[in-house]
């Protein structure tokens, strides 16, 4: 398929596309796990990854790319990828069901964090003291987000302490399946690196098998939903990426926000506190310092090899 024309409105408005339906989708993860349906984490990640194969696979075929899209020279690469985002996947889920959303969406933002530490740390990628001091900044957003679980009273209340755990858990394995998708990029396309990770965890999910549960009919529709939604989403942001630059498109991943806070607020009866909206906003404003700064250094780079090129 030929390569698309930039068009910065355009991804722009996929990516905040992607953010709502990735968002109304952990709304129904919530309310699946929540209540008297109690869905295990395990069994929604079967259904997120399993029922997200059918989109993939017709967007794939659309664009002509469903066989050389799925060809792999690096299948323990997407194992590993797999592994770790499957982990990511359920804690996150898990998490959600202790927390309350806008919380959880807050300390799911610590990933970007965690993924400049473990470049650093297994990439070899060099840290500035700018970039480590914006981790410091969202950190501490963190700690401030979880400053009333760290209370006797309130981190005890409803396992809210095991949701922030669990969740921030997660973050840390979203980061570390980014250091592997990083490393695959360099040899396979992306919709290869999509498909096969939702092959990889709808496998990985049945180990899960012996503690699901038989769900009613409407549950098993929101179950199903999930992982249609969950499949238009990564379609979606995938192609933002596709019409503009990912320095540009990345910080309005911090809508997802607002509409946590919304559906928080409408859905699920949930205030959020004028705490975690202050640590939510250090947490925000570190990620989207560092985006900002990557891109300044890509600039900068280009601008180093085209003044190395021949002229004349």
């Amino acid at each position: 398929m030929t390569p698309s024309l930039p068009s910065p409105l355009r991804g722009i408005l996929l990516k905040c596309l992607s953010v709502l339906v990735f968002t109304v989708m952990g709304a129904l993860v919530k309310a699946t796990a929540a209540g008297g349906h109690g869905v295990p984490a395990g069994q929604q990640v079967f259904f997120r990854s399993l029922f997200a194969l059918p989109v993939i696979l017709v967007w794939l075929a659309f664009r002509g790319d469903l066989r050389s899209g799925l060809k792999t020279h690096r299948p323990m690469g997407h194992f590993w990828r797999g592994i770790c985002g499957t982990a990511a996947m359920a804690l996150w889920f898990w998490g959600m069901a202790l927390l309350p959303f806008p919380e959880a969406t807050a300390l799911n933002y610590a990933a970007p964090l965690f993924t400049v530490i473990l470049a650093a740390l297994v990439l070899g990628e060099q840290v500035r003291l700018f970039r480590l001091s914006m981790v410091g900044l969202g950190l501490v957003g963190v700690l401030i987000v979880l400053s009333p679980r760290l209370t006797a009273h309130e981190g005890l209340r409803d396992g809210q302490m095991l949701g922030a755990a669990v969740t921030l858990a997660g973050a840390c394995c979203t980061a570390m399946a980014m250091i592997f998708v990083r490393r695959l990029a360099q040899q396979e396309q992306t919709s290869a690196i999509v498909f096969w990770f939702s092959i990889t965890s709808t496998v990985l999910s049945l180990v899960t098998l012996p503690n699901w549960i038989m769900p009613d009919a409407r549950t098993l529709a929101l179950l199903i939903t999930i992982g249609l939604l969950g499949g238009l989403a990564q379609i979606l942001l995938t192609s933002a990426y596709r019409f503009a630059d990912a320095s540009l498109v990345a910080p309005f991943e911090y809508v997802s926000m607002l509409l946590a806070l919304a559906i928080g607020w409408f859905f699920f009866g949930e205030a959020a506190s004028a705490t975690m909206l202050a640590g939510a906003a250090l947490v925000i404003a570190a990620g989207m310092l560092i985006i900002w700064r990557e891109r300044q250094l890509g600039l900068e780079r280009n601008r180093q090899r085209k003044a190395m090129l021949p002229q004349g």
